[in-house]
């Protein structure tokens, strides 16, 4: 399995790659662009990005497939990081 730290980054990237899933993600966290990059080595925060994305079964999907992984592994990192 992928590094789940390296994994949460690159799932991170991917949603901020979209403004409107960027909003959402701040909106459903509540967490602000300074926290957000502030947080990004803190195992919580990556968490927190992980679980926006398994919350929402569509934007899971879309991750793993242009991450190449199995959404498997997205909720499998989340599990490694909360």
């Amino acid at each position: 399995m992928p590094d789940p730290v390296a994994l949460a980054l690159q799932a991170l990237g991917w949603v901020l790659s979209d403004s409107q899933r960027a909003d959402r993600l701040l909106a459903l966290t509540g967490m602000t662009p300074e926290t957000l990059r502030g947080g990004l080595s803190d195992p919580g925060v990556l968490g927190a990005c992980l679980e926006f994305l398994c919350n929402h079964e569509a934007d899971l999907v879309a991750a793993a497939q242009a991450l190449d992984i199995a959404p498997e592994h997205l909720v499998a990192a989340r599990e490694n990081l909360t």
